[in-house]
């Protein structure tokens, strides 16, 4: 039933207003403006908010395929609210970063930032997948300029946070600033991640950092 009213939000709207409409002229306007007020908010919701409001649903569910359609109907998203257009860009970028287009999830997420993100963690993790983005394009510097923010920014769970400095620590090597690739090792592993591919990362980088003298 839900699914049916945001899908046909402007053809109930126009039966909305109409009725709103019908009944000023033969009835009332006292009554009729509630109809039409109505049948404007209607319209209104169809611009601002779209089908944003099923898809968490569908994400919830694991459905991305389901997601993204709903996600594809959206025609206009830079008509949606603010925090709503914000959801849809970073949702948006998910999807361009698992079919590893790169640039256009870097444009999408920024979009999002742009638009104001306002769940807490929210615009940490967003800086997060900016600098893993970075990091897989080899700008390094970058990268590190993203992640800083990330953690500072504050990001929404144990998992994130030693995801960020697992990165910046392999950056820190790469660079050979082994000071500094063993202070993040150690802030990543105070995080206490509990995803295995997490603690797999951690473990063995580890070993690696057991080899580093000093």
């Amino acid at each position: 039933m839900r699914k049916f009213f945001v899908f046909n939000r402007i053809p109930l709207s126009i039966l909305v207003l109409a009725l709103g409409f019908y009944i000023g002229f033969a009835v009332t306007w006292w009554i009729a403006w509630i109809f039409l007020l109505v049948g404007i908010l209607m319209i209104a919701a169809h611009f601002l908010i779209g089908p944003m409001s099923l898809i968490q649903k569908f994400v919830e569910e694991g459905d991305m395929e389901g997601a993204k359609k709903l996600l594809d109907k959206v025609k206009k998203p830079e008509w949606l609210y603010k925090p709503v257009r914000s959801s849809f860009y970073m949702l948006q970028a998910n999807f361009s970063t698992m079919s590893d287009n790169l640039d256009q999830a870097e444009t999408d997420l920024k979009k999002s930032i742009n638009a104001g993100i306002t769940e807490k963690g929210f615009e940490g993790t967003a800086y997060l997948q900016l600098g893993s983005i970075s990091y897989k394009k080899g700008n390094t510097k970058e990268a590190v300029e993203y992640l800083k923010k990330a953690v500072k920014l504050g990001l929404p769970d144990a998992d994130n946070t030693a995801t960020a400095y697992i990165q910046l620590a392999s950056i820190a090597v790469q660079r050979r600033e082994f000071k500094s690739a063993k202070m993040y090792y150690a802030k990543a592993k105070s995080s206490k991640p509990t995803n295995k591919q997490v603690v797999d990362q951690l473990t063995e980088m580890g070993k690696y950092m057991s080899r580093i003298p000093g």
